[in-house]
């Protein structure tokens, strides 16, 4: 169990990763809206948009008693099977609540909610993350 000094202090890290984040999408956002409006003042151009995420990648967070996993893979390739990622869950002590995909470009984003089944106990998000890189890479 962590000390409350200790839990601070990641609450700090997370808030200033979600600031730099919030950044860089806020300048991807602004970048898009550019292109757009290129797109719409001249018809004969087309703007094309690439997909630069490197594949597979593997991101766990840990909100209180709730996991959030993020598996982004390619869409030709197969690294995993989704059973093989939920009973890693399971034997990790979680409980998967919802799980949906969606497709961009040639990539596969996975969005994994999983809830802790014994919240006392609480679950080791960096050995969930371990494992499911394993799975993965």
């Amino acid at each position: 169990m962590l000390s409350q000094q200790d839990q601070v202090d990641q609450a700090i890290t997370y808030i200033k990763q979600l600031k730099e984040r919030v950044e860089v999408l806020k300048r991807r956002k602004d970048e898009v809206a550019q292109g757009t409006s290129e797109s719409r003042s001249n018809n004969s151009e087309k703007v094309m948009t690439t997909c630069t995420l490197e594949t597979p990648a593997v991101e766990v967070r840990e909100l209180g008693s709730t996991l959030e996993v993020i598996l982004i893979s390619d869409l030709k390739k197969k690294y995993f099977r989704m059973q093989e990622v939920i009973n890693i869950l399971e034997e990790e002590g979680a409980q998967v609540v919802t799980a949906h995909f969606s497709t961009v470009c040639d990539k596969v984003c996975y969005t994994i909610h999983a809830q802790v089944k014994i919240t006392r106990l609480g679950i080791d998000a960096s050995a969930v993350q371990l494992r499911l890189q394993n799975l993965v890479c």
